[in-house]
């Protein structure tokens, strides 16, 4: 299947087939605050949320531009990037630091996930360009609100999953779109989260513990429901709890996925079905599940089946490579299977294997590249340096207008059919038809009320 791809339709993916009938999510009337106008040669002025964890390593990949503010609830979590950029203003409170600080052109989001939508929104409101970490947003509606809003004020947009800016990516999509594998009506995508990553699978809420001096607790809650401090919320081990993060799925999906999207032009599923969970509670994600997307033909692309597996679990397709070796051992991947044969995208060792006849096929013709390459920057270790590589990229989209590869358009639908994945965990062994353009499933009115949340009082996010 040889196919025709532009860069701006790598760069979107299905987004054009998203947009059109796209239901409308309501977004505040506010004045549109025009973004500064950069030169390419000129240095950006960027801030950070949340800037302690993988927040540090946010801001600290773009200090080739000029780090002017950075916020965290936790100062002691921050102490790195302070130190790291010590003439930078520091916050605790977002909303001051944009008040107090319109010299920003852009800024990273790196806040745990309940807190993404609207710290971007409000961002995005002054003009300002955004990166938020995956998976964009903590429910379904928020991504809409979020693509919706990146054109109404006219800023580059980025989600942080950073493999995204790799070769492996790209090539994969190559691979798929001239045919070496035919066909592809089926994929396995795995991770070994959140087993020996953090906890799942806990009933709660936790006992009541005195607030450490470094955190502003009522700050870090933001839009959640109110609930005592405890140390098993916060730091990191927030992303196992309904109320602040988005569990196993959200955390990796949208890596894993992104390529999926991408090679096989994905748009919105017509269903998802949990079809195995464990330790599962009204508080916590699960130990461990498997979900099963179902997605309809896309011009000349087939039907596809699409299977998620988390908690160390891992499709049994693997064992169908009979020279995998190692590879049986991968801890997270995505397995395209053609009519002609597989594709294994190894996280491990960040790069593609063929599989042909159920042998992996080292030497063979390999397509032309037709998707244009990032500027080649690699670590310390000789790797590419992915964190890099998506931060310029992000950056050269505000200098010189490019399309970034995982901007809201592609990330957006991304985000709202992973973050919708979570839903089904509610409903095991029950499948969910979605109507993706309505943002609404059609056989479970139950299940509707988790597409959107409350948010608590002052933090309404439209």
């Amino acid at each position: 299947m040889n196919t025709q791809i532009t860069r701006r339709g790598f760069l979107i993916g299905s987004a054009a087939a998203l947009t059109a009938g796209c239901a409308t999510s309501k977004v505040r009337r506010v004045p549109i605050v025009q973004s500064r106008r950069v030169s390419p040669n000129e240095t950006l002025n960027i801030a950070g949320i949340g800037v302690g964890g993988k927040g540090y390593s946010d801001v600290e990949t773009c200090d080739s531009e000029n780090i002017v503010a950075l916020c965290d609830v936790d100062w002691n979590s921050a102490a790195g990037a302070f130190n790291r950029f010590p003439k930078a203003k520091k916050f605790k409170d977002f909303r001051k630091m944009l008040d107090e600080c319109p010299e920003i052109d852009a800024v990273t989001i790196s806040t745990p996930d309940h807190t993404h939508a609207i710290a971007a929104l409000r961002c995005m409101e002054r003009g300002k360009a955004v990166y938020v970490q995956k998976p964009l947003t903590h429910k379904v509606n928020e991504a809409r609100i979020l693509r919706e809003a990146a054109h109404r004020y006219g800023v580059a947009t980025q989600m942080g999953n950073q493999g995204a800016a790799t070769d492996m990516h790209r090539e994969v999509c190559e691979w798929i779109w001239a045919g070496l594998i035919g066909t592809v009506r089926e994929v396995h995508s795995w991770t070994d989260r959140p087993k020996g990553w953090w906890p799942q699978g806990i009933p709660g809420p936790l006992a009541e513990e005195q607030v450490p001096e470094h955190l502003d607790w009522d700050l870090w809650l933001g839009p959640a429901p109110f609930r005592p401090y405890n140390s098993g919320y916060c730091p990191f081990r927030w992303r196992g709890w309904w109320d602040f993060g988005t569990g196993a799925l959200g955390d990796i999906a949208c890596h894993n996925l992104s390529p999926v999207a991408k090679a096989l032009r994905l748009e919105y599923p017509i269903s998802v079905e949990c079809l195995h969970v464990k330790d599962a509670n009204d508080q916590t994600f699960p130990t461990e599940s498997i979900l099963h997307y179902r997605f309809p033909a896309r011009g000349n692309f087939a039907a596809l089946d699409l299977y998620w597996y988390d908690g160390l679990l891992k499709p049994k397709r693997l064992e169908e490579i009979r020279n995998a070796g190692e590879l049986v051992k991968e801890k997270t991947g995505n397995l395209f299977v053609g009519d002609q044969g597989m594709i294994l995208m190894s996280g491990r060792n960040e790069r593609n294997f063929l599989i042909v006849g159920g042998e992996i096929v080292e030497d063979f013709p390999k397509p032309d590249p037709i998707i244009p390459r990032l500027p080649n920057l690699r670590t310390p270790e000789g790797k590419q340096d992915a964190d890099r590589m998506h931060k310029l990229d992000w950056i050269l989209s505000i200098k010189t207008g490019s399309e970034s590869g995982t901007n809201f358009d592609h990330a957006g639908p991304l985000a709202e059919w992973v973050v919708m994945g979570n839903i089904s965990l509610k409903f095991p062994k029950q499948r969910l038809d979605w109507d993706g353009p309505a943002m609404r499933f059609t056989n479970n009115k139950e299940a509707n009320a988790y597409v959107t949340k409350e948010y608590r009082k002052g933090w309404e996010l439209v």
